[in-house]
């Protein structure tokens, strides 16, 4: 059973599958001095069970006078349901000499051989810093080094770090703030467990789209490495608008696709959907050998608002400079998904998308000595999530077309693409 929660406040949902969820009361809510901002003061964390507790580590926010401090808190549950806060809460009180009371969040706990590890985002001079701490009970911690920090390539704090182990390698995953475009990066390299240090030379992004935020991971009972992030933006990034039209809804933010790591041979990672996505295929429309030109092909699909497209590229047959999937169309409002071969360039245009949507994703396209170019994106009411270079690349967006934007192209320009096979499905709902 898979437990996931919100940021904020602790809601809680649990699923046998990361896609059918039930919702459960919520597991944490702002009660105490030390959790009580006015803002929800219960932001987050990660889980780990021990002894036959789960035990959920969570940013406790709070105002004092006109200060903003952020410390570390523990709750534990028996039944995974009903949670406790620790009587002795905060569980670290505060950041090491000299950073700021304010930007220290987000703890991930792991174990590693017989003792339990915490890194946590912290800023210091301006600069964003990945703070390790070790434990023996997981109640009192001890600061251990500096695990990682940015020098300003990566901004001046890091939201939502991740360490985990995968294969022989080990990865740190963060969202910068002040870097920009960046939203989700991973850094690959080698842990020394004796002095506290991670030290990387690989590194890449999770996701180049507007809407992915703050992942994090687990291994599941398959020994899968699983990550989820947060489909949506905050006010400080440089393509914010306002938290969008859900609110008609009554919601706002959602989850993105769950996705597989895996470990690539040069050490870069692969971020692939879980494959229980399969099962909520529906009405397969499948077609190849098709040439596709300066004229727009509608791509075949059975439901054209909520679907999966897979399409392979022949790049040794095709000629153009670039092409285009035109989706969620009605003619006037639609979004663009534009693939440069000549400048090895990917792109996401959602600037006609709805009428509120804004903004267009960049990022280079890995083609060196690749005959196919495989894509693979999943479509519905309020998102798109594409993949290329062997889920190397990905893009994530919010869009809230209308159900009258349902149809859906492709066009080359400069020459003709040669589509070796095409495959889409209709997606079953799986919450009413």
């Amino acid at each position: 059973m898979i437990h996931i929660g919100e940021l904020c406040i602790g809601g809680h949902a649990v699923s046998d599958d990361m896609l059918h969820w039930e919702y459960l009361p919520l597991a944490l809510a702002p009660s105490e001095d030390y959790d009580n901002h006015e803002e929800g003061g219960c932001f987050s964390g990660s889980a780990i069970e021990y002894e036959g507790r789960l035990y959920l580590f969570y940013t406790g926010t709070a105002r004092h006078g006109d200060e903003f401090v952020q410390t570390q808190c523990m709750a534990y549950s028996k039944d995974g349901i009903c949670f406790e806060k620790y009587e002795n809460n905060p569980i670290i009180a505060m950041p090491p000499n000299g950073y700021e009371k304010g930007n220290f969040r987000d703890p991930k706990v792991w174990k590693h051989k017989d003792k339990f590890y915490l890194v946590c985002g912290g800023k210091k001079d301006n600069l964003a810093k990945a703070l390790l701490y070790c434990s023996d009970d997981l109640k009192n911690w001890d600061f251990v080094n500096i695990l990682a920090e940015s020098r300003g390539e990566w901004g001046y704090m890091w939201e939502c770090p991740d360490f985990f182990q995968i294969g022989d390698k080990y990865v740190l995953t963060f969202s910068p703030m002040g870097a920009h475009e960046r939203t989700a990066v991973y850094l690959v390299g080698d842990m020394n467990y004796e002095t506290g240090k991670f030290t990387y030379d690989i590194s890449g992004e999770i996701d180049w789209g507007f809407d992915f935020y703050a992942p994090q991971s687990f291994t599941d009972d398959q020994g899968r490495r699983l990550i989820v992030a947060w489909a949506n933006a905050w006010d400080w990034m440089p393509w914010w608008k306002d938290w969008g039209p859900t609110y008609k809804e009554g919601w706002c933010g959602a989850f993105s696709l769950p996705r597989e790591v895996i470990l690539g041979e040069d050490h870069t990672l692969q971020f692939k959907p879980i494959k229980e996505l399969k099962n909520i295929r529906q009405g397969k429309c499948s077609i190849n050998d098709l040439i596709v030109g300066s004229s727009q092909m509608e791509i075949p699909a059975e439901n054209c608002i909520t679907f999966e497209l897979q399409m392979d590229i022949d790049l040794s047959e095709s000629t153009a400079d670039s092409f285009t999937l035109i989706l969620r169309s009605d003619g006037v409002n639609q979004t663009m998904i534009t693939f440069d071969l000549e400048k090895q360039m990917m792109s996401l245009d959602r600037n006609t998308a709805d009428g509120w949507s804004q903004g267009k994703t960049k990022s280079p396209l890995l083609l060196a000595d690749r005959n196919v170019m495989m894509i693979h994106a999943y479509i519905d009411q309020s998102s798109i999530e594409v993949f290329a270079d062997d889920y190397k690349t990905s893009h994530s967006c919010n869009v809230f077309a209308t159900d009258e934007q349902n149809h859906n192209y492709m066009i080359a320009s400069g020459g003709e693409v040669k589509i070796s096979h095409i495959e889409t499905w209709a997606m079953k709902k799986v919450i009413e």
